[in-house]
């Protein structure tokens, strides 16, 4: 009797594996769900904004075929301060996995779905959490939905992670997020929230930042500082933990109240605003005619 049972346990782990090896084959050729082409992985779609120097290399303005206003910045211009921030609170592991954080996902699995305790985190990591931005257009509404959507984005992350440097998902991650206020992007953040470029931020400015990944509405430091600073206390917990800043240094910083230095960004602002304008209609012309334009 107890090797039937045995004989038949051993059975259905086959076929759970079967299965699950099954379904994510089919994920990966693009059967179930949608998965992007190589093509698409490679060079992912952005919208960024043109930016307009004028002949002393200063900065005018931007403009954006869309309602983005995302200006692209590289690995090297970012801050320290806010890829430690980004690693300690959103995936401490980054470095180590491949695109799945198999500890955190066991936790979040025993924690959530068998403790339902809410508060126990998530298991998503940042290179999934890139793949839901990149190329999940359609937000799951409820959690059956949210448990058919993961596989695919497990799949996307590991194949991101094949095709891109840790560096460069880090980028691309803090170019593609909304931090809302028209700021898309970390350097359209930085300068919105603090007045400065992404490379300048401060410790408790990119914890800001960071803090609102969570929920940027929730946590929009414009509407709800006092939250936000809430939030950006926890952000700076994480990176005591992580080993990226002392107790003292902690401290010291969750002290502080939360200070903005907030530009709103409108394309009806800045320097030189009729020329832009006028620049943007040469450049969006589908045709242009040369009577139209004198010299």
């Amino acid at each position: 009797m107890i090797r039937k049972i045995i004989k038949a346990l051993w059975i259905l782990l086959a076929i759970g594996v079967v299965a699950v090896v099954t379904i994510f084959v089919s994920i990966s050729k693009g059967w179930i769900g949608y998965m992007p082409p190589v093509e698409e992985l490679e060079n992912p779609s952005y919208k960024f904004a043109t930016e307009i120097f004028s002949e002393d290399d200063k900065v005018l303005g931007t403009w954006s075929y869309s309602k983005e206003n995302r200006v692209y910045t590289a690995y090297k211009d970012l801050s320290p301060n806010i890829i430690n921030a980004l690693i300690a609170t959103e995936d401490v592991r980054f470095v180590e996995h491949s695109g799945i954080d198999a500890k955190a996902l066991f936790r979040a699995f025993v924690k959530r779905g068998l403790m339902f305790q809410k508060n126990a985190g998530g298991g998503s990591t940042l290179s999934q959490q890139l793949a839901k931005q990149l190329f999940t257009e359609n937000v799951a509404r409820n959690t059956l939905q949210r448990l058919f959507q993961k596989p695919i984005e497990w799949v996307i992350a590991v194949k991101l992670e094949r095709y891109y440097t840790k560096e460069e998902i880090l980028s691309m991650y803090l170019n593609k997020f909304d931090f809302l206020n028209n700021a898309v992007g970390i350097k359209t953040a930085a300068h919105t929230y603090f007045g400065c470029e992404p490379k300048e931020l401060k410790l408790e400015e990119a914890a800001t930042l960071v803090g609102m990944c969570k929920n940027p509405s929730l946590y929009n430091p414009v509407r709800f500082n006092e939250r936000s600073r809430g939030r950006r206390n926890v952000v700076l917990e994480q990176m005591r933990k992580a080993g990226y800043i002392t107790e003292a240094e902690c401290d010291s910083l969750q002290a502080l109240p939360l200070k903005l230095t907030y530009n709103r960004v409108d394309h009806k602002e800045g320097l030189a605003t009729y020329f832009r304008e006028y620049l943007r209609g040469v450049m969006t012309a589908p045709k242009p005619v040369k009577s139209d334009y004198r010299g």
